[in-house]
């Protein structure tokens, strides 16, 4: 009796499903960290508001760009894109930068800081930090192998409780008195405002992995566009009015030099109850542990259909690519996927990681990471990664273009196109081309640490297309 056949992605999404995933992702951890830093490179409220509200234009503006890209390629996201409109070696680099570094890498991220504030919130032993990151890891790829059903509801189930938390935060800095006008001017006492710009645009990113799962949407052409446009808009409010509960709940100098703002502004909201307010420390560090769970599920599941379409089209990867038959989810690809983030957390995550990773640095003749200058292990992996990933989003930007010639006289009417084109793809190709010289700028050296993957991947893809030219002679 032969095996069912993978079945492949199904159109099993909804709408609300979308924006939940989109949500999932981009509001993890950034907006309990990001606004402090933002004060120090800005004079006043009205800049900081102005530079969230402006970052999350640009971003909106990306989102519309890849939601003509993901009516028109739905299948793979950023890499069909990438292989549509520069070839199949572009794709393939592209695929393996993500699986080696940058979307394992982004996953491990957030599933670290789960562990960090777990243990801080539970006062347990900084040693249960990377055990917890696992087995956050651990549960959700089970839950993602389980099927789309159930790993959607559970994706609905923690944006709602991310969701909800923020509100509590919301009222708490919102109802608050005043400390002062968003006018009032003080000195800059950080790098400016070039800072500012590129911590908040990483607070939105993440929108651009809900197109891997567009395949899987019902209604593509209507609910692409409605999803990244309508999620981004939410996203914006939301931080607007994060960063203004945060101002007004503790000012612009209190904002400024407090390192936990969140907890700071619910412990002296006194609208809240005494008894609310004297859990808000482990109330506050449960919605940063949902919502950094939210985005570890998310990510999960946008990087298992990437890596599932480059199985389908590159035989050294043949198995990513196969669906089980009953529970509708890319098994191989999920556990390649969290097999890579484990061992991520576990080299760049603990203190005996860290030292062996610097041993092999030092036999390439090189001195050793400086894991310190970078805030840590995975702040130091995501730098070192960033100018990789911006360098693709550059490509992504002109693919933009590319396809649009492509594609001129294709009979697709109902494919999204992107408002005011060529303006705005415009804008979002000087945004890419910005972040990539300044995570060039901020990574230096240690951006080899991605670059050198990167190469390996070419002899990797030859390998693959010998094996692909022999299956099919």
């Amino acid at each position: 009796m032969n095996a069912p056949q993978p079945s492949g992605p199904q159109p099993t999404l909804g709408l609300w499903d979308a924006i939940s995933i989109i949500i999932g992702i981009v509001v993890g951890v950034s907006i309990f960290r990001v606004p402090s830093t933002v004060m120090h490179n800005v004079s006043s409220g009205w800049a900081a508001l102005g530079v969230w509200g402006a970052a999350g234009v640009l971003a909106l503006i990306g989102a519309l760009c890849y939601a003509e890209l993901a009516t028109r390629q739905r299948h793979g996201g950023e890499y069909t894109f990438l292989t549509t409109a520069f070839g199949r070696p572009i794709g393939f680099l592209f695929g393996w930068a993500q699986l080696t570094g940058v979307f394992s890498g982004s996953i491990g991220s957030m599933a670290y800081v789960f562990g960090e504030y777990g243990v801080a919130t539970f006062e347990l032993d900084s040693q249960f930090v990377p055990l917890l990151a696992l087995a956050s890891i651990a549960s959700l790829t089970t839950l993602h192998v389980l099927g789309v059903s159930t790993s959607k509801m559970v994706q609905n189930i923690l944006t709602i409780a991310k969701v909800v938390g923020l509100a509590v935060l919301l009222v708490a800095g919102l109802c608050s008195s005043a400390k002062e006008s968003l006018s009032v001017v003080h000195e800059i006492d950080g790098p400016g405002v070039g800072l500012a710009w590129i911590l908040v645009l990483y607070a939105y990113g993440g929108w651009n992995d809900s197109a891997f799962v567009a395949a899987e949407l019902k209604h593509p052409h209507r609910n692409i566009p409605r999803a990244l446009g309508g999620g981004m808009l939410a996203i914006i409010g939301l931080y607007l009015l994060i960063n203004l509960a945060y101002f007004r709940g503790l000012g612009f100098m209190g904002l400024r030099g407090s390192s936990t703002p969140a907890v700071d502004v619910v412990q002296l909201a006194t609208i809240l109850p005494t008894t609310v307010r004297i859990v808000s420390g482990k109330a506050v560090g449960l919605i940063v542990m949902i919502s950094a769970l939210g985005a570890v599920h998310g990510l999960l599941f946008t990087g298992s259909r990437l890596f599932a379409v480059m199985g389908t089209e590159h035989p050294l990867f043949a198995r990513l690519g196969r669906w089980h038959a009953t529970l509708g989810s890319p098994v191989a690809a999920l556990l390649a996927q969290a097999s890579m983030t484990a061992l991520l957390v576990l080299l760049v995550g603990t203190e005996t990681g860290r030292v062996s990773v610097d041993l092999i640095v030092k036999q390439l003749g090189r001195d050793g990471i400086p894991w310190s200058t970078y805030f840590g292990g995975f702040e130091t992996l995501l730098a070192a990664t960033a100018p990789v990933f911006w360098g693709f989003f550059v490509l992504n930007s002109v693919a933009v273009f590319r396809l649009r010639h492509q594609q001129r006289n294709a009979t697709d009417s109902a494919a999204f196109r992107v408002p005011f084109y060529p303006l705005t793809p415009l804008i979002f190709c000087a945004t890419c081309l910005y972040m990539f010289w300044q995570s060039i700028l901020y990574a230096k050296d240690l951006s080899l640490l991605a670059l050198l993957p990167l190469l390996f991947g070419l002899p990797l893809y030859g390998l693959s297309e010998r094996q692909r030219r022999v299956t099919s002679a």
